[in-house]
């Protein structure tokens, strides 16, 4: 069976995922293009994959689907050859070490520390809500699949970090003027990358135990938050 028909109900259904409210609802999301697809099927998250018609299927139950179609599914201009209708991996529980973003906008940003905090044995991503929405296909794609690997976490900063304090986690922040040389922080932790513009906000600040800067050259003025994140995880390891 292949889908032809831009009205088809399921296709209609699934579209409803490009929107932030609707992957709310229903705990699902799109995750385009063959590596995505294969890394949630190895974790059993998947509901639904839908194929490009021509496509050999290496995937088992699929649902084939004309060009126009895969298009209006994945909300891009060029039709990945399959995408997957994957279930949300949510637990609350925080576990090891744990990276926070303070009202991060920029999906590309918080799919890149994503990916840094599976390679750097980071296992929480706390994520502020008015932060970029991690499940937002750009940000998807940047993760390469590592946001199956980790436990994320959406929730109000200023409620939650006290509970970490109270678990026993430091809490790092960044500030290129009081901030120290990082160093290995022994014991459980949390470090916290502020938004793109802004930095951190004034009321996560006063949440800290200290603050660490990135030493660099004087020629650059500053790093991207995925950049900085990503040095400030390696320096844990």
């Amino acid at each position: 069976m292949i889908i032809e028909s831009l009205n088809n109900e399921k296709i209609k259904y699934y579209t409803k995922l490009q929107n932030k409210k609707y992957r709310e609802e229903t705990g699902l999301y799109i995750a385009p293009g063959e590596h995505l697809v294969r890394e949630a099927l190895a974790l059993d998250l998947v509901k639904d994959v839908f194929l490009l018609e021509g496509e050999e299927n290496t995937y088992g139950n699929v649902t084939y689907v004309k060009e126009t179609v895969m298009k209006k599914l994945s909300g891009l201009e060029s039709a990945p050859k399959v995408l997957a209708v994957v279930r949300k991996n949510v637990s609350n529980e925080i576990t090891g070490n744990v990276v926070i973003l303070d009202d991060l906008r920029d999906p590309g940003n918080i799919g890149t520390i994503i990916r840094s905090a599976v390679a750097f044995n980071y296992e929480t991503i706390i994520i502020s809500p008015n932060s970029a929405d991690v499940y937002n296909i750009k940000t998807i794609r940047a993760t390469e699949g590592m946001l199956y690997k980790i436990n994320i976490i959406i929730k109000d900063l200023n409620e939650i970090i006290p509970d970490l304090k109270n678990k026993g986690y430091k809490i790092v922040g960044t500030d290129v003027q009081k901030g120290s040389h990082p160093y290995k922080i022994s014991g459980a932790h949390a470090l916290i990358i502020g938004s793109e513009a802004k930095g951190m906000s004034d009321e996560v600040k006063k949440l800290c135990d200290e603050f660490f800067y990135i030493p660099m050259s004087e020629k650059c003025e500053s790093l991207n938050a995925g950049v900085s994140a990503s040095i400030l995880m390696y320096t844990q390891l």
